[in-house]
C-alpha cells in the first residue's frame, strides 16, 4: 500500500505561478488544484475593519499588499515530497523569506477519485487495475 499526502502551498510570490506549475508537471506531480486565496490581515484589511488598528494596517500597504495569493493542493505520494520541496525551492524560492509562501502537507487516510495510474504502488498496480477492469 502507498501513502498519500496532501501538498498545500500558499503562493504569495504569484508571479512564480507558471514556472512552479511547469516544475511540478515536469517533476511527475500532473495533478493539482489551484485556488484563488487572500490571508485573514490582508482581507480584514481591504475591508478597513475596525478589527485591524490603523498601525497594523500600515504594515501591509507595502509592496504586494494588493495582491491575492494562489492555494495550490495536491494529492501526491509520499516518495514524492522531496522532489516537489525542491521544485518549490527552486521556482519560488526561499520560503523563510517574508511573502513567499507556506508549504506544508497532511497524511491521507482514505482518497476516491484520484488519477489511479500516479498512484498506484508497483506491486498491486497491475492486480488493481485487471480488478477495476472487472467491476465495471
Amino acid at each position: 500500500m502507498i501513502n498519500l499526502k496532501l501538498m498545500v502551498l500558499i503562493l504569495n510570490k504569484i508571479e512564480s505561478l507558471e514556472y512552479l506549475l511547469e516544475g511540478l508537471s515536469s517533476a511527475g506531480i500532473g495533478g493539482a488544484t489551484i485556488i484563488d486565496s487572500a490571508g485573514l490581515v490582508m482581507t480584514l484589511s481591504k475591508m478597513e475593519s475596525s478589527f485591524i488598528s490603523s498601525s497594523i494596517r500600515s504594515l501591509f500597504t507595502g509592496r504586494g499588499a494588493e495582491e491575492d495569493n494562489k492555494t495550490i493542493i495536491s494529492v501526491i505520494r509520499d516518495d514524492q515530497l522531496d522532489i516537489a520541496r525542491r521544485v518549490v525551492y527552486s521556482t519560488v524560492g526561499d520560503l523563510s523569506k517574508p511573502n513567499t509562501g507556506i508549504l506544508f502537507t497532511v497524511p491521507i487516510d482514505f482518497a476516491e477519485g484520484t488519477k489511479k495510474k500516479g498512484y498506484l504502488d508497483k506491486e498491486n498496480g497491475e492486480a488493481s487495475h485487471k480488478l477495476k477492469e472487472k467491476h465495471k
